[in-house]
């Protein structure tokens, strides 16, 4: 019976932070008609694009980073990095609400490719139409182990003189 109850309490609270988030990305929205749209333009459906590149580590991920740049610059596409606290890839709800807030409404930075190493948001729980595109890189377990010890103990080419808090004795 307790095992039941506390199900149903998980169960009520996280209805419950669905329903406030809901709410606060309609008062977003309506603080933004009260207040005017920041630019009167409607983009075409090919310009409504939001690509988000949730990046795991050790995949690549800065590599692939880099030619995505020399595509999108090409392509006329916007490159956002998103930087998370301690790079955490889990938002709190409020941080959610707002991400989607700032990735669905901010016209002037679309089309747009978004990475960082965050985690899978469902922009559907917001009550979002056109979701963004997720994309990712994998690699074998094994291999990334491996590449995540040498990046310990060695650091990268990308920022050689960085000293990492986890990094080993190059010895």
């Amino acid at each position: 019976k307790i095992g039941e109850t506390y199900i149903e309490i998980l169960c009520f609270s996280s209805l419950t932070e669905r329903a406030i988030a809901r709410h606060e990305v309609r008062e977003i929205e309506q603080r933004h008609t009260v207040d005017g749209p920041r630019q009167d333009v409607t983009l075409d459906e090919e310009d409504d694009v939001v690509i988000i590149y949730n990046r795991v580590p050790k995949t690549a991920s800065t590599s692939f980073t880099n030619i995505a740049y020399d595509l999108c610059a090409k392509n006329k596409y916007h490159v956002l990095h998103i930087n998370t606290t301690k790079n955490n890839p889990v938002m709190s709800l409020q941080d959610q609400v707002r991400f989607v807030k700032n990735v669905t409404s901010w016209k002037e930075m679309k089309p747009g490719f978004y990475h960082g190493h965050v985690s899978y948001l469902d922009f559907a729980k917001f009550g979002v139409k056109k979701k963004p595109i997720y994309i990712n890189v994998i690699r074998d377990p094994i291999e990334r182990l491996v590449s995540y010890y040498y990046f310990l103990r060695f650091g990268d080419d990308y920022r050689p003189g960085l000293r990492r808090r986890k990094q080993g004795d190059k010895k």
